[in-house]
């Protein structure tokens, strides 16, 4: 008689049991980050999936969320891709033996093929790469960046505009039901 992990009655013995001290449930699918600024500065294009190059006190801080995506950017250096000016603060438990670098360069991994689309389109006048969101995808971390240009003032203007055009007439339409 095997009692499982999972909290509820046992199947065999009719009894409640307890989950397992230790084992930690599987990290929900879900955003960790969004860089919201991104999509009010650019008109955003095509989007790409990267990995990130991360140590070990870096996944803790990410699995505690403590990570910003505000103002950071791709880099394209050598033939290779890296996310600059991302903060990731360190844990005070996880950082005690070694000196951590919170807004280090990080590697991202891409294949061949993204990374040549990548670097022809930063090449053209006025488009640039942006980190738009950081999420997990099973038990690995993964980057949304995207292709963008730069938006004009009246374009950021026309953004809000129709923002507060869509919340008012939400808040027209829940009234009337």
């Amino acid at each position: 008689m095997t009692h499982q992990a999972k909290p509820g009655r046992c199947p065999d013995c009719k009894t409640w049991k307890k989950p397992v001290a230790g084992k930690k449930p599987k990290q929900s699918p879900g955003t960790i980050a969004l860089n919201k600024r991104a999509k009010f500065d650019y008109q955003l294009h095509d989007r790409f999936e990267a990995g990130i190059a991360l140590t070990g006190w870096e996944m803790k801080s990410i699995r505690d969320s403590k990570v910003q995506l505000t103002d950071t950017y791709v880099n394209i250096k050598n033939g290779e891709a890296y996310l600059l000016a991302c903060n990731i603060t360190p844990l005070k438990t996880a950082s005690t033996h070694f000196v951590t670098e919170p807004m280090r360069p990080r590697k991202l991994l891409l294949h061949k093929k993204e990374l040549a689309k990548i670097i022809v389109a930063t090449q053209q006048k006025g488009q640039t790469c942006v980190p738009v969101a950081l999420y997990w995808k099973g038990h690995l971390v993964k980057l949304e960046i995207a292709l963008a240009t730069g938006k004009k003032e009246h374009d950021k203007r026309a953004t809000m505009k129709e923002r507060d055009w869509n919340r008012d007439k939400a808040r027209v339409m829940k009234s009337a039901n």
